[in-house]
């Protein structure tokens, strides 16, 4: 085992949207800075994991040199990230499901350590980021023992993720409002000025 993976791990990364905010082009194959947005996601996420997997509902023979394992979402019409997130929690083989979305290319491998360790505090709970008073429910950790729960609510018409996750009393890792890692780079504007 690689001395720098996070103990009973496994990370997905969120790639599956319908990438409405860059004009229907594929989130994650978008270049910056010469490399497509996965790829950034992959290098920090690579060494930290041996499940990485990979939530894509479209251009899978893209992402498929990027991931242990590829997944989708069970319903048509891209119903948000929290649909991969049910496919990633379905699919994980650790114990822990650390979600990250696949357009934060400034992300650091630092931070997912302290959000694993922070998680590893209160192993039967989720956590999310929060930058000052803001959820960034994208970034966290789930227990994969909590899935069924998340099923249900899928089930009962939840499809916020921040919601879901609050409601089984998610924990926060507190940043600076101002931290630059979880920059999301989701319009072209974003891109060209980062």
């Amino acid at each position: 085992m690689i001395n720098s993976q996070l103990p009973s791990c496994s990370i997905l990364l969120l790639a599956g949207g319908r990438g409405s905010r860059m004009g229907g082009k594929d989130k994650g194959l978008v270049i910056w800075r010469d490399r497509p947005l996965i790829s950034w996601m992959h290098a920090v996420a690579r060494p930290l994991t041996d499940d990485l997997i990979i939530s894509c509902n479209r251009n899978q023979q893209h992402y498929a040199g990027f991931a242990d394992q590829l997944v989708g979402d069970q319903e048509r019409d891209y119903p948000g990230p929290l649909a991969g997130i049910r496919a990633g929690l379905t699919a994980a083989r650790n114990d822990w499901l650390m979600v990250l979305p696949c357009d934060a290319p400034l992300i650091d491998g630092p931070l997912l350590t302290a959000l694993h360790e922070a998680a590893s505090h209160v192993p039967e709970r989720p956590l999310m980021l929060r930058q000052g008073q803001q959820w960034q429910p994208l970034f966290c950790m789930i227990p994969r023992s909590l899935a069924a729960q998340i099923e249900t609510a899928w089930r009962n018409g939840e499809r916020s993720n921040r919601e879901v996750l609050l409601a089984l009393g998610a924990n926060s890792l507190d940043l600076n409002a101002a931290d630059p890692r979880l920059a999301n780079l989701n319009t072209p504007d974003l891109l060209a000025r980062t």
